[in-house]
């Protein structure tokens, strides 16, 4: 199995702030690029046997306009399907109850080198207790998993997202994307004390002391 920190750091990360129809946002976006063509990315990405075997299972009406829903996580609406450049959904915690302009992830691919070039922007308006208490990595380190899983299942490893979640180094890993984000934080402006303070909610958020 490929060394989880190692995937951690070829990702690039980053925290900043937009507006949506629903209010002011908070965005946080990954980059990473794959050895992989990109129509073999979008596929991965798209194709809902391939989503279930690096990131959840899959369901809905999985065209422009349907909606889908991740089993035990979030569904919503597609709303733009450029075959193999571009993915944008809502991105709803629970069934999803109509359109939602609250939260948007939107996926875009484009050639680097002998690879794809993959960018993830998830931009959502959220409450400012709930930022202030777990910042970025609330759903960065739940992206970090995904961007990792999806290039284990690129590199030809057979995985078991469930199985990966409860790996000790998996542990480690959440710990390490915990400490990432608290640094794309502060290089996007917050305090210290902020980052110190939100990073370690997050870790034992993701990563509670064994009993």
């Amino acid at each position: 199995m490929k060394d989880l920190i190692d995937e951690l750091d070829a990702t690039a990360r980053r925290v900043g702030t937009d507006t949506l129809p629903a209010g002011a946002a908070q965005v946080v976006e990954l980059t990473r690029t794959y050895p992989a063509e990109p129509e073999d990315v979008w596929d991965a990405i798209t194709d809902p046997a391939r989503i279930a075997r690096w990131f959840l299972p899959v369901t809905g009406d999985l065209r422009l306009g349907g909606t889908y829903q991740v089993e035990g996580n979030a569904g919503g609406e597609i709303r733009a399907c450029d075959p193999p450049r571009r993915l944008l959904v809502t991105w709803v915690m629970g069934e999803p109850d109509g359109p939602d302009d609250a939260s948007l992830v939107e996926v875009t691919l484009s050639p680097d080198g002998d690879g794809t070039r993959l960018r993830l922007v998830h931009t959502a308006v959220v409450p400012p207790e709930f930022w202030d208490t777990y910042g970025p990595g609330a759903v960065g380190v739940g992206w970090d998993l995904a961007v990792l899983g999806l290039g284990m299942h690129l590199a030809g490893e057979e995985i078991d997202p469930a199985a990966l979640e409860s790996d000790p180094a998996t542990r480690s890993a959440m710990t390490a994307s915990a400490e990432s984000w608290g640094q794309a934080h502060q290089a996007s402006g917050a305090e210290p004390d902020v980052v110190a303070r939100t990073t370690a909610a997050t870790t034992a958020f993701y990563v509670p002391p064994d009993e």
